[in-house]
């Protein structure tokens, strides 16, 4: 990807773009081995459904008093603490498995604080990037990050799943379980680099409206909710986005480690499914930067267009049979989520005031977070009594129905590109 030579040379995108890669690439080595080890303790997909439940409420409500701390205080301060709070949690989780001491009580107390954690890190580094670089050199900044970001969702799984054929992934028994443990250890590592990374960045100077006295944390909250609710787009775009992540979030979290372990090649084949739909929305950005702002007439059109399409093919995933037939379908759901990826982020910020960045922020991924956890307990629980098949037949309709429904009665087909103006607002 091609950068802008004033980026290139600004030293807090440099320490920001190497800690921000660094760190999610092992994020992505955490992702597929937390699940895959529930799974080997339990043999359950209800308690694996119920784990996620367990990790998610907690974020989901947390996230959005994350998001009023880091405008009270500063990204930078917010994200070093979860940074060096990961980097212990990991390497306990790590030292357990490789010692063949993990028990699912133990590993579901890290599980939880490492979710918790989450909640105040995902507001954090969402906002950090806007007070580390000009605003003019922002919209290049943001999608350069968000380029290495899903290059790491593809190189991520697929090192882990070299990993876990290499050194083990716990089906054989616990003492095959060597490459769990160092997945953790490696994401730990990757945490502490980055917590060096962003003690190098210095952010800018805060312009004077941004200089108020500090509201407290709850009504900090509850301004950051009542913005939404009284803008319209804001308003409907979140209860669209919340209800479909409600169905799908849940499903994929559950139903991808099943159908790694039920019809596929366990912990490896879930690498590579995960690294095809990062391959995927690495193009799908590519696209998007290619083709600008062409629409399907407008912003709104365009994403319940591309939600309609992503639910007819996840109507199929729960019949492959092979990890080739997953990784197909995974890559063009991952293309038309990366395509309007960008788009959806930058509407976000463009949308809404800079001072109220961070609350905006969370108050977004807690739509996405909120709920999404509760239905991966329930997807759990209905995996034990139908085929996977009909569920992920079931989620795909649903969304095609959402998205026709959306079309049809709500405000979402209205939905404009917003134009950098509306911030100064």
């Amino acid at each position: 990807m091609s950068l802008p030579t004033t980026l290139r040379r600004d030293p807090n995108f440099t320490w920001l773009m190497s800690g921000g890669v660094i760190s999610a690439l092992g994020d992505q080595f955490t992702l597929i081995a937390l699940p895959w080890l529930v799974l080997q303790l339990t043999g359950d997909p209800l308690m694996l459904g119920v784990m996620v439940a367990v990790m998610g409420v907690p974020r989901a409500i947390l996230i959005l008093f994350g998001g009023a701390l880091v405008d009270r205080y500063s990204p930078k301060r917010v994200l070093m603490l979860t940074k060096h709070a990961n980097t212990l949690l990991l390497a306990i989780l790590a030292a357990l498995v490789l010692s063949g001491q993990a028990s699912l009580p133990l590993v579901a107390l890290l599980a939880i604080g490492l979710s918790l954690a989450s909640a105040f890190s995902i507001p954090a580094g969402t906002s950090m990037l806007p007070h580390a670089v000009p605003l003019q050199l922002l919209g290049g900044a943001n999608a350069a990050m968000m380029g290495m970001r899903q290059l790491t969702m593809l190189a991520g799984p697929l090192l882990a799943g070299l990993l876990f054929v290499l050194a083990g992934d716990g089906s054989a028994g616990s003492g095959d379980a060597r490459g769990l443990g160092l997945a953790f250890a490696f994401d730990a590592l990757t945490y502490l680099v980055s917590a060096w990374t962003l003690s190098k960045v210095r952010p800018l100077p805060a312009p004077a409206q941004d200089k108020a006295a500090p509201e407290p944390v709850l009504r900090a909250v509850g301004a950051g909710l009542a913005t939404v609710w009284r803008d319209p787009r804001l308003r409907t775009a979140f209860l669209y986005w919340g209800l479909c992540a409600c169905v799908i979030g849940g499903l994929m979290q559950v139903g991808l480690p099943l159908l790694a372990s039920e019809r596929l090649h366990g912990a490896s084949a879930l690498a590579l499914l995960m690294g095809a739909h990062g391959a995927g929305a690495l193009a799908g950005m590519a696209l998007s930067g290619v083709l600008g702002k062409r629409r399907v007439v407008n912003l709104g059109i365009t994403l319940l267009l591309v939600d309609g399409i992503a639910g007819l093919l996840l109507v199929p995933l729960g019949m492959v049979t092979e990890s080739w037939q997953g990784m197909l379908l995974l890559v063009a759901m991952g293309v038309l989520g990366g395509f309007v990826q960008v788009a959806v982020f930058t509407w976000l910020q463009q949308s809404v005031p800079k001072a109220m960045l961070g609350r905006m922020m969370s108050i977004f991924m807690f739509v996405f977070m909120g709920l999404a956890p509760l239905s991966a307990a329930v997807a759990g629980w209905l995996a034990s009594f139908i085929s996977l098949a009909t569920l992920f037949m079931g989620a795909g309709l649903f969304l095609t129905v959402a998205a026709l429904l959306a079309w049809q009665f709500t405000p979402m087909a209205r939905l404009a590109d917003a134009t950098p103006a509306a911030q100064q607002g």
